[in-house]
């Protein structure tokens, strides 16, 4: 009798947790979105901004309606572009959750926790710096470099690094094709290339619906893919290491405790974690001036 109460224990257990939706984070920024080949088109005041709106938000639905295709899921979308208020929220797919505004400690991965299965980039840039990169920089034009434990990154590689930290792997980075390669020379992950840049500041670009289909395919083939999906590691105390075009910044910088300076316009700071590293790394290009 008590093996056979064990049993039903067990095959319950068992479908309980089989039952579970998957929890996916997805991150959307603006500059790596399919359509889009114009700097004014990601800015609030540029022209064809409201369509570079409806681009983004439509990149989302594509990705969110494969993962419903295969099944029940939370989703939590995170907008991730200059003032964080891009999305069409009245049009994302009424099943999923929605973080607006750049106030907020975490910015681009802000909501994201160790109880995801799966991180997703859409719409993502090279980092600062990067030849025939789109748009290219590293949180703002005051960055000229961001290195975590000692390899260069940008913002996809960062928050990589914060979700490795967590233990949630990313599944699928889609951006121009510059920063597909960029993104996969940090650790493997499938991608989808909405774009090849012609320099810094124009594209040639794939048609939105082809896009779509791509991010579709690929999403579902991340997602049937979970179990071998692999976070990237991360050293925990974590150094990171920022260089700006101020000398200025930098001097405002050194009134932190601990922090080291490495050149002029180059500190070096060791976080107790990835989590400490990512809120003063935000804080440190956002909200110092100069």
């Amino acid at each position: 009798m008590k093996r056979l109460t064990l049993l039903l224990f067990l095959v319950s257990t068992l479908s309980f947790a089989q039952q579970q939706p998957l929890k996916i984070f997805i991150s959307v920024d603006m500059e790596g979105i399919g359509g889009i080949g114009s700097p004014k088109m990601t800015s609030g005041n540029g022209k064809d901004y409201g369509l570079g709106r409806q681009l983004m938000t439509d990149e989302v639905n594509a990705v969110v309606s494969a993962i419903f295709e295969l099944g029940d899921a939370y989703i939590l979308v995170n907008d991730s572009h200059g003032d964080m208020q891009n999305l069409l929220h009245t049009k994302l797919d009424p099943r999923v959750e929605y973080v607006q505004s750049n106030i907020k400690p975490l910015g681009m991965v802000q909501g994201l926790d160790d109880t995801f299965d799966a991180v997703i980039f859409i719409g993502y840039h090279t980092r600062a710096g990067t030849p025939n990169g789109f748009l290219a920089h590293t949180g703002s034009g005051s960055v000229k470099g961001l290195w975590i434990n000692g390899k260069e990154v940008g913002e996809g590689g960062l928050n990589a690094h914060f979700a490795g930290a967590l233990g949630v792997p990313v599944v699928l980075a889609a951006g121009d094709l510059a920063f597909t390669k960029q993104i996969q020379e940090l650790f493997p992950v499938r991608t989808v290339s909405t774009k090849e840049s012609i320099g810094s500041s124009a594209a040639k670009m794939t048609h939105p619906s082809k896009v779509h289909e791509m991010l579709k395919e690929q999403t579902k083939a991340a997602m049937q893919d979970l179990s071998n999906a692999k976070p990237i590691e991360v050293g925990e105390p974590t150094t990171l290491k920022m260089k700006f075009s101020s000398t200025t910044r930098a001097d405002i910088l050194m009134s932190i405790p601990e922090m080291k300076r490495i050149d002029g316009t180059t500190v070096e700071y060791i976080a107790k974690s990835m989590d400490a590293a990512y809120r003063l790394i935000r804080v440190m290009y956002k909200y110092i001036s100069w």
